[in-house]
């Protein structure tokens, strides 16, 4: 398997857009699995994943996930 899969997403990419898709119990629990399960630290991730949401093969491999977290962060932005 190659990195670059035909969607044009890295592994990693699905990766985190997995990870989205993942209820968490409590806090914490999500910081802990981006650390363990991606190697990442929750800055980094986060960073990667905000550039997701304005990838449109992020939306073509993920839209209802890539969808929900472009609102979350739309209702954010308009709070400020």
């Amino acid at each position: 398997m190659t990195d670059q899969e035909p969607d044009g997403l890295s592994e990693r990419d699905r990766a985190v857009l997995a990870l989205e898709r993942r209820p968490w119990p409590g806090p914490g629990a999500k910081e802990r699995a981006i650390r363990e399960e991606l190697g990442m630290v929750p800055v980094r991730y986060y960073q990667v994943l905000n550039a997701l949401l304005d990838d449109t093969r992020a939306l073509a491999h993920d839209p209802i996930t890539v969808n929900r977290l472009r609102r979350v962060r739309e209702s954010r932005r308009d709070e400020r």
